[in-house]
């Protein structure tokens, strides 16, 4: 389903806009809400089914497109320290304030992930040649992203007040990534995700 959903003409529509974005802002890479948008475009220029777009707020907990069945969380990595071998997802959620006790932040996050079938990111590596951007569009599975749900958490930090908490994810002894609770605004962050457990589904550089 994901050869089929993320079909070579999408991804090359995809690089495209991108490249068409940059003659406008050519040291800018898209991010966020204007990535969510030229992503939603890519997929009706490729004749997507139906396309719907959760924005009724913006912490609105929903999908951000639906296409025929298969709902896609959309994401951007962007910023000048991204590293081409792991991932990091500043927001995966923002959990409920209280209780913040391990089961009950584990589980507002496997409600989270049970939302979505995909989790698909633009990332924009900076080299040291700074007149190119090394871009990546990457499928992140859902099911490795529900191991959260699976280990302990413990605290992390010498934060006053409400303890951040976070625990190592890891396969047969290696860790694929950490996971982190932040006490300061309840948000549930992804760390150090090694891209070698996702899907790179393109890259390509940009001349600047």
């Amino acid at each position: 389903m994901v050869t089929e959903l993320f079909s070579p003409a999408l991804l090359e529509t995809i690089e495209t806009l991108t490249r068409q974005h940059h003659t406008i802002y050519p040291r800018v890479p898209p991010q966020g809400i204007y990535f969510e948008e030229l992503a939603e475009r890519a997929f009706e220029i490729c004749g997507a089914v139906s396309v719907v777009i959760g924005r009724s707020s913006p912490t609105f907990p929903g999908r951000d497109l639906l296409i025929g069945t298969q709902r896609i969380s959309i994401k951007s990595e962007t910023g000048k320290s991204t590293r081409r071998t792991i991932i990091n997802i500043t927001k995966l959620c923002t959990t409920e304030r209280d209780p913040w006790e391990p089961e009950s932040l584990k589980s507002h996050v496997l409600q989270h992930l049970s939302r979505y079938d995909h989790i698909f990111m633009l990332r924009a590596m900076w080299p040291n040649d700074r007149n190119a951007i090394s871009y990546q569009l990457v499928d992140i599975p859902v099911d490795l992203l529900r191991r959260i749900g699976t280990v302990g958490l413990a605290p992390v930090g010498r934060r006053t007040g409400r303890q951040s908490l976070g625990a190592d994810i890891t396969d047969n002894g290696e860790v694929i990534f950490h996971v982190h609770f932040d006490g300061s605004d309840g948000k549930c962050q992804v760390r150090n995700l090694l891209i070698s457990r996702c899907h790179v589904l393109r890259s390509w550089e940009q001349r600047r």
